[in-house]
């Protein structure tokens, strides 16, 4: 007695389909000799007739259908195996990542469709406490505003100068310069995410601002700022959110510029050199559109 082979098995399952040895040939690419060929060694293996030959294709026998029912089952997890083993050498690699929200505006979510080897869960938070995140390992990498003490054991990748940037209306004096010194700014009504200008992007170069309305949400600072009542900073890694009904002006300050870095840890595996890679890339993009928009 022969034995049941994974061809022999698929030749069965066609010509049970189809009732026709020709058919089952013309589907499985073979020739009508080669399927009969298999049919006899598995008839051969199992010892019965598999099917009875008509005058009008072939009809599956009682011993036929427990064949057909078991090479159904083989047939199966032999095909899951092989769309498993398939999928061990695409599924993308995870990434734990970290950022600051104006981060997750573009240069965060560009690397992300740059990276798509690499499974990106995200967190959002405050610099310091992702930084502190990728120290005990519960995340893998973080963009941050440079942490004055960053913790121990991470590394330090330096990604880009940030400048800030005076979002301005269309019509306002100042909306065709390039930059401007925060003199010039003095009297202007700002639009805050706080009534506290020390915790806010104001608080780094400007004197005593004066904050006219507070608003946390990116879209209704700019709109604040498009419907002409008062002015707002924008970081330049957030250039795309701003409309073109709104102009923007570099400030002209040594302090109007945030030094944005990546902290890793050190063991960085091949899916981690990869987004960084992409985050750098991007970073040099988004720089590239700035200045553009400044022009």
């Amino acid at each position: 007695m022969g034995e049941f082979t994974v061809v022999g098995l698929r030749v069965v399952r066609e010509a049970a389909r189809h009732g026709s040895f020709s058919t089952a040939a013309e589907r499985l690419g073979y020739t009508q000799s080669a399927v009969s060929r298999q049919i006899a060694l598995m008839e051969q293996a199992a010892g019965r007739v598999l099917f009875e030959r008509q005058a009008r294709g072939v009809r599956v026998t009682e011993a036929g259908r427990v064949v057909l029912r078991h090479a159904e089952t083989v047939l199966a997890e032999l095909d899951a195996a092989r769309a498993g083993l398939s999928d061990l050498g695409e599924r993308p690699e995870r990434v734990r990542v970290g950022a600051f929200s104006t981060a997750m505006a573009a240069l965060v979510p560009r690397a992300i469709a740059a990276s798509p080897r690499v499974r990106v869960p995200l967190r959002e938070g405050l610099s310091a406490r992702l930084a502190a995140a990728v120290a005990r390992s519960r995340l893998d990498l973080a963009v941050v505003v440079a942490p004055p003490n960053a913790p121990d054991g991470i590394d330090l990748l330096p990604l880009v100068d940030d400048p800030l940037l005076v979002a301005l209306p269309r019509a306002h004096a100042l909306a065709g310069e390039t930059a401007v010194p925060p003199q010039a700014l003095r009297d202007e009504q700002w639009i805050a995410g706080s009534a506290d200008p020390a915790s806010t992007l104001l608080g780094t170069w400007s004197d005593d601002p004066q904050v006219a309305f507070v608003a946390r949400d990116w879209t209704a600072k700019l709109g604040l700022v498009a419907a002409g009542l008062g002015v707002t900073v924008v970081p330049g890694l957030a250039v795309t959110m701003v409309p073109p009904t709104v102009a923007l002006t570099r400030i002209d300050h040594p302090a109007a510029v945030r030094p944005t870095t990546i902290v890793r840890r050190p063991e960085a595996t091949p899916a981690t050199q990869e987004f960084t890679e992409a985050l750098l890339d991007t970073a040099t993009e988004l720089a590239t559109e700035l200045r553009h928009r400044l022009r």
